[in-house]
């Protein structure tokens, strides 16, 4: 296509199904971990010794890395909190949305059955002047995508 200019990543937005009321909780500096591979095996087959026959197996996801400055109140820190403190684990899904620069929906991802295994505070240096950062990182089933051209011809 002419004139095409691919989306920029800097503007995204994530919302996570069943924390209500936590507008902070959309706005991530960072996320990674959106990627998928397939797992193979190898299989001999008798009387053929110049190679296996390399089959696949299944779908593997990543962990889901989210990174933000630091919230004092927040309803996905006390989600994380219970899971990590209390052994209490309630899987969310979530959606993962790329903005175009009018802020409308270029392309989604949905997270199916989310639970925090990692969180973490950046270290606090008193040789620097910067804002603290939290990591949380997430294990999920898989995800899936949806873009507004699907959605478009859908219609």
């Amino acid at each position: 296509m002419l004139g095409y200019n691919p989306p920029v990543g800097f503007h995204f937005i994530v919302r996570f199904n069943g924390l209500d009321g936590a507008q902070l909780d959309t706005m991530f500096q960072s996320v990674s971990g959106l990627s998928a591979s397939i797992e193979t095996e190898e299989v001999a087959f008798g009387g053929e010794n110049r190679f296996k026959h390399v089959l696949p197996v299944r779908t593997k996801y990543p962990n889901l890395v989210l990174k933000r400055g630091m919230l004092l109140e927040s309803k996905l820190i006390e989600w994380c909190t219970n899971a990590i403190e209390n052994f209490e684990f309630k899987p969310l899904d979530l959606t993962i949305t790329l903005l175009s620069e009018q802020h409308l929906p270029l392309m989604t991802w949905n997270v199916v059955h989310a639970y925090p295994i990692r969180w973490e505070i950046e270290e606090f240096n008193s040789m620097e002047s910067k804002l603290i950062a939290e990591t949380i990182e997430l294990s999920y089933h898989y995800f899936t995508t949806l873009s507004v051209i699907d959605k478009l011809k859908s219609l």
